[in-house]
């Protein structure tokens, strides 16, 4: 469990410190390559969700975002996962869900900064970044829950 709560701290930390350099630093610079026809950084707020729906109805989105991030915390600490997919995907949302809550709650704003240039795209964060990956994780370990199921039972026991 500590493990669980440490690192949903750490992810905090990361968005947070990404997003106060992506203020102080990228936000004087404007764009800034990253990785060369791919991503470039670019500093943005958006006070919606993601591709900003929802723009401007911050009291919706805090609510609505604390309620789902309260479910995914009684969800990790009675340990109502199926697997360690699914504990890790609640985990990187949980991260990713408190550091765009914050902002929304102290600021009434996001910041974004990584911006995809060979397509046309949404500017993001760090915490965006744990939400997707969290959510690949939720869903791997909920399609393949019983195959992973079956892996664990074959597994010897090192005990």
């Amino acid at each position: 469990m500590w493990l669980t709560f440490g690192s949903v701290v750490l992810l905090v930390i990361i968005d947070q410190l990404t997003k106060w350099w992506a203020s102080t630093v990228l936000q004087a610079a404007g764009t800034l390559p990253f990785l060369p026809g791919i991503l470039q950084l670019t500093y943005i707020v958006n006070d919606g969700a993601a591709f900003s729906i929802f723009a401007g109805k911050q009291k919706m989105l805090i609510i609505f975002t604390a309620l789902a991030l309260t479910v995914i915390l009684v969800l990790l600490v009675l340990k109502k996962y199926p697997n360690n997919f699914v504990r890790w995907g609640l985990t990187l949302i949980l991260g990713g869900g408190i550091g765009n809550l914050i902002d929304r709650v102290l600021n009434g704003i996001v910041v974004d900064f990584f911006e995809v240039i060979y397509m046309e795209y949404a500017i993001y964060n760090m915490a965006d970044c744990f939400i997707v990956t969290g959510c690949c994780c939720l869903a791997v370990g909920i399609l393949f829950e019983e195959r992973i199921a079956a892996w664990k039972a074959k597994k010897p026991n090192k005990g």
